[in-house]
């Protein structure tokens, strides 16, 4: 009886090796004829009816571009692109800074490094933060979910810091949430309550940002449903309409007394305006001065929003490199850098961007995109891998209800604190105390053409003193 077991049991094994080997020399055969078959079709195939022509002409047109001409041809509407322009622009990574090693010498990493900033020296009640860092302004309901948006205040008042509202509606939760709040005035019916107003601790001006500059919109109910609307007190089926002005038949008289009535209403926080950065932001600095505002945002070309049309994200706008430096030169030039406060924006997204655009000359800086990728962090798998991971954030985003505010908190005080210790490792490194130290003597460029451009040594070169133009 074992005698019969084994040889069974060496039949059935036997068996098993021969399905086995047939099925790996099967599978062989059936790709290598495979293979050999395609490799025909695409070796003789003409090229008009080659699958290979696809090579260069995505190469020619660019994956991004194919893809936008056929929704374009499929909707017959202006695309909405969310998160800015996917185009290199000119940016701060050919920019590095100069460390300390022989004299000076490093800070001791125990020693604490002083990141506090004013907003608005001249205004009756300046803004002070704990750090160089705030929100940017991302609408409720136009943009981002309750949720998101009670996450991010939270995470900013835990850090002593700032959020902007956005254009969108104010919660009520948010403004108990946030610590400093910056009510942006944009050109909307909705979030213009005296009470609103008399609660913030700076006002924003909304004439403009990076990915789609001035102009206004119109959002259909079915793209802004829920709580938001209420919120923002539009009726049942009401489009939201942001205007494209302020004012009918808009002058800069117009826009300078909407700074004195909103100084006055506020009891004197600072009172600034947004604009996107372009061609001729000297001539647009001039014009804010000459409304007295207390500090100016510029948003940059490489900004990003829920969804610009591509040619005002891609071809309007000057980069946030070009924007900063031409921005501070000016202020400089008028004697007005220590009076007016400048804040930077526009495709800011790690610790040597926010700090580079500092010792650039900027106060202070909006980060958005990065934010929205941090707050919601390990949540964005309830998005993928079949639906953009922005699907968590959005107000209408289908995941949005899966939200958990906590998390969102916790991740995005995370990234901040992260990133203000590696600004202050970076200080340290070069010799510095405090954010009021660093200035672009403490910059240089691997760029020859950026390094002219700014006034900073190139490093090919040897440094001197004369090198860094004043």
């Amino acid at each position: 009886m074992p005698n019969i077991l084994y040889y069974l049991s060496f039949v059935m094994i036997s068996i098993v090796f021969v399905l086995i080997l047939f099925i790996l020399v099967g599978w062989r055969w059936i790709i290598k004829r495979m293979v050999k078959q395609m490799g025909k079709i695409i070796l003789t195939d003409s090229y008009q009816e080659n699958i290979i022509e696809l090579m260069p002409g995505l190469r020619h047109m660019g994956v991004q571009n194919m893809l936008e001409n056929s929704l374009r041809a499929e909707t017959g509407d202006v695309l909405h692109r969310p998160l800015g322009s996917s185009k290199k622009w000119p940016h701060l990574d050919p920019i590095t800074f100069i460390p300390a090693q022989t004299s000076p010498f490093p800070i001791n990493g125990e020693d604490e490094v002083n990141l506090q900033v004013t907003i608005g020296p001249k205004a009756k009640k300046p803004m002070k933060i704990n750090i160089p860092l705030m929100i940017s302004g991302m609408a409720y309901g136009i943009a981002l979910s309750e949720e998101v948006k009670l996450s991010l205040a939270e995470a900013a008042n835990n850090v002593g810091t700032a959020i902007n509202s956005g254009e969108g509606g104010v919660l009520p939760e948010e403004l108990d949430k946030a610590g400093k709040f910056i009510l942006q005035c944009g050109k909307t019916e909705w979030a213009k309550e005296e009470e609103l107003f008399k609660r913030a601790d700076m006002i924003e001006i909304k004439l403009g940002q990076g990915a789609i500059f001035g102009i206004g919109g119109r959002i259909s109910p079915k793209n802004l449903t829920g709580r938001a609307r209420e919120v923002m007190g539009l009726k049942e089926n009401e489009d939201a309409v942001i205007f494209d002005n302020f004012f009918e038949e808009q002058s800069l008289k117009d826009l300078k007394e909407l700074v004195v009535y909103l100084r006055d209403l506020t009891g004197g926080v600072p009172i600034g305006a947004k604009i996107g950065a372009g061609g001729k932001i000297e001539e647009d600095i001039d014009h804010l001065i000459d409304m007295d505002v207390d500090y100016i945002a510029i948003d940059g070309g490489q900004a990003a929003t829920l969804g610009a049309a591509p040619i005002l994200s891609d071809d309007m706008g000057i980069p946030t490199l070009h924007a900063v430096v031409r921005a501070v030169n000016h202020l400089e030039k008028r004697n007005m850098k220590k009076k007016i406060s400048l804040i930077i924006s526009g495709g800011l997204l790690v610790p040597g961007h926010f700090l580079k655009v500092l010792a650039l000359g900027a106060d202070a800086v909006y980060v958005g995109s990065a934010m929205l990728f941090t707050v919601s962090h390990n949540q964005i798998f309830n998005a993928l891998p079949f639906e953009p991971a922005t699907q968590v954030v959005w107000n209408e985003g289908k995941y949005k209800d899966q939200f958990k505010i906590e998390e969102g908190v916790k991740s995005a005080e995370k990234f901040l604190t992260a990133s203000i210790e590696e600004m202050k490792m970076a200080l340290r490194a070069m010799g510095k105390r405090s954010l009021k130290e660093l200035s672009k003597t403490d910059l240089v460029s691997y760029d020859d053409l950026i390094a002219k451009m700014i006034g900073i040594p190139y490093s090919f070169e040897p440094w001197e003193d004369k090198q860094i133009k004043k």
